[in-house]
């Protein structure tokens, strides 16, 4: 894609909207990557296709009731994991400590854990009292092609329905 106004040009790292005719339009991203995956399938030059979400929507999904236990819990797992992996690096580089390296690992671990997930979860005050995951879906997706190349992709596509 080049910039109209200076050719051969492109501002690199800004975002540039799409370009090219549409030669499908899907429910699902699946789907979309169906229809390429058939186009390359068939020697089609796959370099000339985008896949564009349209009609963006942040999807957030609740996986579960936070408590103070499993926000606790929480901290302990991911502050022993942690800190047994930097006690066992410093077991490595250190010789002649035994296992005293480990153990202030997992100990420093545990506490830093504790500290950086009780913290914000006792900021909150109850009022985000969940876990959740978010997502950027779309509610459809359109194929797009360059084009010189467009009628041909259509006609492909149009053989994968069948």
């Amino acid at each position: 894609m080049t910039n109209p106004m200076r050719p051969g040009r492109e501002t690199p790292g800004l975002p540039t909207p799409p370009t090219g005719w549409p030669i499908g339009s899907y429910g699902t991203y699946a789907e979309a990557q169906r229809a390429v995956d058939h186009l390359s399938d068939q020697n089609f030059t796959v370099q000339d296709v985008t896949i564009v979400g349209v009609d963006l929507m942040q999807v957030e999904r609740v996986i579960g009731r936070l408590t103070w236990g499993k926000v606790i819990g929480g901290g302990i797992v991911s502050g022993a994991w942690l800190g047994l992996f930097f006690g066992l690096l410093v077991s490595l580089v250190v010789t002649g400590a035994g296992f005293a390296p480990i153990v202030f690992g997992l100990i420093g671990g545990i506490i830093f854990g504790l500290i950086s997930t009780t913290i914000p979860y006792a900021a909150t005050r109850g009022q985000r009292d969940f876990a959740s995951t978010m997502q950027l879906v779309a509610g459809r997706y359109d194929v797009l092609c360059d084009p010189r190349t467009a009628e041909r992709a259509r006609d492909m596509l149009s053989r994968l329905s069948n």
